[in-house]
């Protein structure tokens, strides 16, 4: 097997979803920075205040799994956390509002895992167009599942999936990403496939290293069009540019430079949303947990899927692989990821 080698958070922006993986380990990142007294006070209040509270994020207790045992509030649990990550494409059309997600529909989706261990972090994309059954409504594309029941409805469909529990809940708007990413001085990635931008005419994003600043950041992260495996590529490429970010955050330079920390916790904060307990108290006790990660601990891979088909009633979806999603599975159950070996994911 081969394993993915990206390794890899005004217009109704798209891809918002996994800008959160960043934010959220981002958030991670700066707390373990070694700030203390009033400047982290300062972060704590930045990060509390300006996020968006998801109200009713949870589905009824019955039709969940069973909770995993430890301490959720200081970031600490038996068999390690799930933290879902959604990002709406539809985010300001109606009141500007991310709190009320019914009627949008997630175009991008990840799952964080951290190990009870704190010793990696795994982010597994799930593409939007994945074929599944829906509580409640029948099978559909996942994507779909916020449109039926909002943010309840998405997290009781992944848990479903997974047989494994969500514990917290983040959504993000596209449009901060860009303030990350330009507070870090722009950042480096390892592009892994050439293509013409969609979205920056004349601009074309050249296979290998490239210095990316803020706007061709959204740029590269959008595309899809441009790919034969249009959203198998664009995860890749979303992947790439999360571990680039944490790479140039995981540093000396970054995590002692009290200006550079405090630009990204006031980049991000205000384009958030995120469930009650995923405040500043869960994030300074999850740093404590993930002090020693580095971005060589965080594993980037896709749910396997066998590649794209046609639904029953003619819509063009992505299958999941059932037989390959048991080990998955498997993995987020007993806190065993490190044990299972990705594929890259394409169009089959």
């Amino acid at each position: 097997m081969t394993a993915d080698p990206s390794g890899a958070p005004a217009t109704r922006p798209k891809g918002r979803g996994w800008k959160i993986a960043l934010i959220a380990i981002a958030a991670v990142v700066l707390l373990v920075g070694g700030a203390a007294g009033v400047y982290a006070w300062t972060l704590s209040n930045t990060f509390d205040n300006q996020t968006v509270k998801i109200p009713d994020v949870f589905p009824d207790e019955a039709s969940r799994p069973p909770a995993a045992t430890g301490n959720a509030a200081t970031g600490t649990a038996a068999t390690g956390q799930n933290i879902l990550l959604l990002g709406s494409d539809t985010r300001g059309a109606i009141d500007g509002s991310i709190t009320d997600l019914t009627g949008q529909r997630s175009d991008t989706i990840m799952v964080v895992h951290v190990p009870a261990n704190g010793k990696k972090i795994f982010v597994m994309s799930i593409m939007r167009d994945s074929w599944l059954d829906i509580p409640g409504q029948g099978e559909a594309k996942i994507n779909a599942a916020m449109s039926y029941g909002g943010v309840p409805l998405a997290v009781q469909t992944v848990e479903g999936l997974l047989g494994a529990r969500i514990d917290h809940v983040a959504i993000v708007d596209f449009t901060g990403f860009q303030g990350v990413t330009d507070a870090l001085g722009g950042v480096e990635v390892d592009n892994p496939v050439g293509f013409d931008s969609g979205s920056l005419p004349g601009k074309y994003f050249a296979e290998g290293p490239q210095l990316l600043n803020g706007t061709e950041a959204l740029a590269f992260v959008r595309e899809r069009h441009a790919f034969a495996d249009g959203d198998f590529q664009r995860a890749r490429n979303q992947q790439a540019f999360i571990k680039a970010v944490l790479g140039k955050s995981l540093t000396a330079e970054t995590l002692t430079n009290p200006g550079k920390i405090n630009g990204l916790v006031g980049a991000v904060a205000p384009y958030l949303a995120v469930d009650d307990g995923l405040n500043a108290a869960y994030v300074a006790g999850l740093a404590v947990e993930l002090r020693n990660v580095r971005v060589g601990d965080v594993t980037f891979f896709t749910l396997p899927t066998t590649g794209t088909g046609t639904s029953p009633d003619g819509q063009s979806i992505v299958v999941i692989d059932q037989d390959k999603l048991k080990a998955v599975q498997k993995g987020f159950q007993t806190d065993t990821l490190d044990a299972y070996q990705p594929e890259v994911q394409t169009i089959g």
